[in-house]
């Protein structure tokens, strides 16, 4: 099956199968179950989180998450970002990836209390269980969700 990505619905949380050549087709999936637009965020690059949509997106995800929380100012949050979307795109479909800019969304960067950028958050059902401080190589951060991977059963 690699000619299909996971995306799950943002919606239910279905996970759907769709054929990689409709997406490199610039076709728009919609989700099997409940008919809703599949996020094309979800097929392998970075989804925009703020504080308004932090809650839906993040903590009610069906798949683990990685919050990357970063500013456009920061030097190494910028140098990191090529790796975020590399693992996005590696592991899509079974981790999903969003990026949260802390000058933008204060109440969310506050209430986990990030203190320093970039940070990184990896929460499994709204919970957060590995936080990644400063800019660290791309193989160590894809170990850290691994092992979140399975301690969320593998999904």
């Amino acid at each position: 099956m690699s000619d299909t990505t996971l995306i799950v619905c943002g919606s239910c949380g279905a996970t759907n199968r769709v054929p990689a050549a409709k997406l490199a087709e610039g076709l728009s999936p919609v989700c099997g179950r409940c008919k809703q637009p599949l996020p094309a965020t979800s097929a392998g690059t970075p989804l925009t989180v703020t504080d308004a949509t932090f809650a839906a997106e993040v903590e009610r995800s069906p798949l683990p998450v990685l919050v990357d929380a970063w500013a456009p100012w920061c030097g190494p949050c910028r140098a990191i970002a090529p790796a975020i979307e590399q693992l996005a795109a590696e592991l899509a479909g079974r981790i999903r990836v969003a990026k949260l800019n802390v000058d933008d969304n204060p109440a969310t960067a506050n209430r986990f209390a990030i203190r320093s950028i970039p940070t990184m958050l990896v929460m499994i059902g709204g919970r957060e269980i590995d936080r990644i401080v400063g800019s660290q190589p791309k193989a160590e951060i894809q170990q850290r969700l691994e092992r979140a991977v399975s301690r969320a059963g593998g999904r």
